[in-house]
C-alpha cells in the first residue's frame, strides 16, 4: 500500500443491517487482500453476518444512535468502550460503508477520536477535517459494487482469481432440516417490518411456487413461528426457528 513500509491494519465499518453487512463482503476481502489485519465494526443486527464473511480478524460492535429506525439512546458508555476498543485496534485505516442517504461522518468522527490515522467514505457532506479520502458514490450504483468501488479508490484490490460476487464462509450440511435439493428458499421476515412482504402476499408465492413445480422451504426466526406456519401451509416445508443465520 502506498505510505506503508508493511500493509496496514485496516478497519471497515458497515453499521446497519446483517443484508448491509452482506453484501460488503466483496469490499472486505479486497481490503483484506492489502492488509495485515481486517476488522469489521457492525451494529447489533449486522454482528452475525459480519462473523461470515470471509478473511474477517475480528469483529466489533457498536450500537450507533444515528442509525436504524429505532435508533439506540446516545451513551457516553458504550461510546467510551467503541473508543477504547478501535484504540487498542492499533488501525492505520478506516473505511466507513454507507448508503446512498446516510453520512458517514458521526463514525468518521469517533474513529479520528480513536487515534485511526487515515478514514475515507462514499460523503456527501463536507467533511472538513474528518476524511483523508472524500469519495464520490456513482448515481444508483448497487451497495456491493459502490462499497467496492471506495475499497478501490483507496488502494485495495480482490486478489487475483476473486470474482467480486457475494460470499460467505461454509455454511453447515442442512440436508437433516431441508432434505436434498433443489428447492426455493422463502424467507417472509425482514429485520424492518416495513420492508416484509404482507403474510398474504408470503402465502402467495408459496402457493405460487408450489403449483409452479418448486419445493418451498420457509424460514424465519425463532420469534417467527407462526408467520412461518402460516407462509408454509400445505405447500411447503416450515423450517421457523429452526435454523440461525
Amino acid at each position: 500500500m502506498t505510505g506503508f513500509r508493511t500493509l496496514p491494519r485496516t478497519l471497515v465499518v458497515r453499521l446497519d443491517s446483517a443484508g448491509d453487512v452482506l453484501l460488503a463482503g466483496p469490499a472486505v476481502r479486497a481490503v483484506a487482500a492489502g492488509s495485515s489485519y481486517t476488522a469489521l465494526l457492525c451494529g447489533p443486527q449486522g454482528v452475525e453476518a459480519g462473523r461470515l464473511l470471509p478473511d474477517v480478524d475480528d469483529v466489533l460492535v457498536y450500537d450507533a444512535p444515528w442509525v436504524g429506525l429505532e435508533a439506540a439512546p446516545v451513551s457516553h458508555t458504550a461510546t467510551r468502550q467503541l473508543l477504547d476498543e478501535v484504540t487498542q485496534g492499533r488501525f492505520d485505516r478506516a473505511l466507513v460503508l454507507v448508503s446512498y442517504h446516510q453520512s458517514p461522518l458521526p463514525a468518521a468522527l469517533l474513529l479520528k477520536l480513536a487515534g485511526v490515522g487515515w478514514t475515507a467514505a462514499d460523503s456527501e457532506d463536507y467533511p472538513g477535517s474528518l476524511l483523508d479520502l472524500r469519495h464520490q458514490r456513482l448515481p444508483h450504483r448497487h451497495e456491493a459494487r459502490a462499497a467496492l468501488d471506495l475499497a478501490e479508490a483507496c488502494g485495495f484490490a480482490l486478489p487475483p482469481g476473486d470474482d467480486g460476487a457475494l460470499r460467505v464462509e461454509a455454511t453447515p450440511d442442512t440436508t437433516p432440516l431441508t432434505g436434498g435439493e433443489p428447492y426455493v428458499v422463502l424467507h417472509p421476515g425482514a429485520a424492518v417490518p416495513a420492508r416484509a412482504w404482507s403474510p398474504e402476499r408470503a402465502e402467495r408465492a408459496a402457493a405460487a411456487l408450489s403449483a409452479a413445480g418448486h419445493r418451498v422451504v420457509v424460514t424465519g426466526g425463532p420469534d417467527e413461528r407462526e408467520l412461518t406456519a402460516r407462509v408454509a401451509g400445505r405447500h411447503a416445508l416450515d423450517l421457523g426457528g429452526a435454523t440461525d443465520l
